[in-house]
């Protein structure tokens, strides 16, 4: 597509980044509330940049603001400019070697609150400028509209622009209480798992197919409990609400959980980094991922329940 150079001489880096974050969150209010900028400024400032580039950005529709083929164009382009004005900033900080700012790192919520949380206070306490942002989310978050800096899922994302690495896996194991196995018996093998109680997600709620992992265990269990939130299961499944398929890092904590099954269900997962290309080599996004893949490695045996 060809952008008509109409006052392009007026452009301005404010009206780029009020552009990327009206892109990015589909609605002018979300994106308003972002910016700490009122409603109409940021109307206005999309509007003064349509004029700039000669076309229509966004086009309304039912759900919020769709971008337009043009708005598509450009947008790779306007990102690759935040990342140089990111550049240049961290370039200008002295003393480099001690990285300041925020970084947000997305994931679910289980290994987001189960796992890591606990281990990264080290991290800010290393470099004391350095403020993390924990995302746990259910769905997939997309690190080349910078909805965060840093993704940590149980598959390989796809996208322009990104960096992508598998760095790390876990395994999952059955577990139950001692209530539920005293009333309805602990199988010794898995074809008995078809006459026991599950606690699992919510069919209707599951946007990440790779956590549909009970699936490889049983193929149509009697599910007694369902929850979107994998805590909520753990927690349910302690009061003995059935078995449950948890990874083993998650019930480190839970001493009403033990493991069934321990040897004969063994469920794993990869753990994939994916950052955007633009932000792989600041020095304080730099820092957390080197910081993520030694922890990872580090505990690569534990997350894998040797």
């Amino acid at each position: 597509m060809t952008i008509k150079k109409i006052a392009l001489g007026d452009m301005n880096w404010d009206d780029l980044r009020i552009f990327m974050a009206v892109a990015r969150a589909g609605n002018l209010t979300q994106a308003a509330r972002t910016l700490r900028l009122d409603h109409s400024t940021v109307s206005r400032r999309i509007a003064q940049l349509e004029l700039c580039v000669g076309g229509a950005l966004f086009q309304r529709h039912r759900a919020g603001l769709q971008a337009t083929e043009l708005a598509r164009t450009i947008l790779p382009y306007v990102e690759a400019v935040e990342g140089g004005v990111v550049g240049i900033r961290e370039a200008l900080i002295v003393g480099d070697d001690s990285p300041s700012g925020t970084v947000r790192i997305a994931m679910m919520e289980g290994i987001g609150s189960l796992y890591l949380a606990r281990r990264l206070p080290p991290l800010t306490k290393r470099y004391p400028n350095l403020k993390i942002e924990l995302l746990t989310s259910p769905q997939h978050v997309n690190v080349s509209r910078r909805e965060a800096d840093i993704f940590l899922s149980f598959f390989e994302p796809s996208g322009r622009f990104m960096h992508c690495e598998c760095v790390g896996s876990f395994a999952l194991s059955l577990y139950a209480s001692d209530a539920y196995l005293e009333a309805f018996g602990e199988p010794v093998s898995v074809s008995e798992l078809e006459h026991h109680r599950f606690a699992g997600y919510l069919e209707d709620m599951i946007q990440l197919s790779t956590v549909r992992w009970l699936d490889e265990v049983i193929s149509d269990p009697q599910v007694a409990f369902r929850s979107n939130s994998m805590i909520a299961q753990m927690a349910a499944a302690a009061g003995g609400a059935g078995l449950v398929l948890l990874p083993r890092f998650a019930v480190e904590r839970e001493p009403a959980l033990r493991p069934v099954l321990e040897n004969e269900v063994v469920v794993r997962r990869d753990i994939w980094l994916s950052v955007h290309h633009d932000l792989q080599y600041t020095s304080r996004v730099r820092v957390v991922i080197d910081y993520l893949k030694a922890q990872l490695d580090e505990d690569r045996a534990y997350l894998n329940g040797a």
